[in-house]
C-alpha cells in the first residue's frame, strides 16, 4: 500500500465510539448502528446502558444493522474506535476531562468529537496530543423522523487536517446530515502559560 492509500485508510471511520448514553448519547449511538457502523456505548450507569441495549432490540427487528456493543469504562469504549464522540455537559471542565481522557486511552488513529453549542474547539484541541483529529459538531445529530435534511456545523482548529475532516464529514453524511465545515468562529479562552 502506498504512502496516500496508507493515510486514507487510516481515516476511515467504521468503529464509533459513544461516552454518556443519556438521552442524546443513545440516540446517536443507535442512529450510527441504524446507518451501519459499529458502535461500543459507554456509561457509568448501568440503567442507559439497559435502555440502550432494548432500544437496540427494537432497531435490529427492523431489519440489518451495524453492531452495538456496550462498555461501563472510556477505556473499555475507544479501545479500537476511528471515532470518539462524547455527550457529557457542554461545560469546559466536563469537555476538558473527558477529552484528555479519550485522548490519553484511544490510540493513536482515533478522532476526537464534541457536540458543542458553545465551546471553542481550538481550546480543548490545545489541551490533547492530536489536535489534528479533534472536531466540533454544532447542529442537532440525531435526524428525528420527518424527511427534512437536518444541517450541522463542522468546526475545526487551524491544526486540524484535511483527511480528518473529510472522513467525519463523510460519517455525518452517513447518518443523513448536510455538513458544513468552518473553521472554530470562537474565540479561545484557555491562555497557555508560554514564559519560562
Amino acid at each position: 500500500m502506498n504512502g496516500a492509500a496508507g493515510a486514507a485508510a487510516a481515516f476511515e471511520i467504521r468503529t464509533v465510539a459513544v461516552i454518556g448514553a443519556g438521552v442524546a448519547g443513545r440516540g446517536f449511538a443507535l442512529a450510527c448502528a441504524a446507518a451501519g457502523f459499529d458502535v461500543v456505548l459507554e456509561d457509568v450507569m448501568p440503567a442507559n446502558l439497559r435502555k440502550a441495549e432494548a432500544d437496540y432490540a427494537d432497531l435490529t427487528s427492523l431489519g440489518t444493522v451495524g453492531s452495538l456493543s456496550l462498555a461501563s469504562t472510556v477505556e473499555d469504549a475507544v479501545r479500537k474506535a476511528d471515532l470518539a464522540v462524547d455527550f457529557v455537559p457542554d461545560e469546559l471542565e466536563s469537555k476538558l476531562e473527558i477529552f484528555s481522557m479519550i485522548d490519553r486511552m484511544a490510540p493513536p488513529k482515533t478522532i476526537l468529537c464534541t457536540p458543542s453549542c458553545s465551546l471553542s474547539i481550538t481550546d480543548l484541541a490545545s489541551c490533547v496530543y492530536r489536535p489534528e483529529r479533534c472536531v466540533a459538531v454544532r447542529g442537532e445529530l440525531v435526524r428525528s423522523s420527518s424527511s427534512i435534511l437536518r444541517a450541522v456545523r463542522l468546526l475545526y482548529p487551524v491544526a486540524a487536517s484535511e483527511p480528518a475532516l473529510k472522513a467525519v464529514e463523510r460519517f455525518l453524511r452517513a447518518l443523513g446530515l448536510e455538513v458544513k465545515q468552518e473553521p472554530d468562529p470562537d474565540v479561545p479562552a484557555l491562555v497557555k502559560n508560554t514564559s519560562s
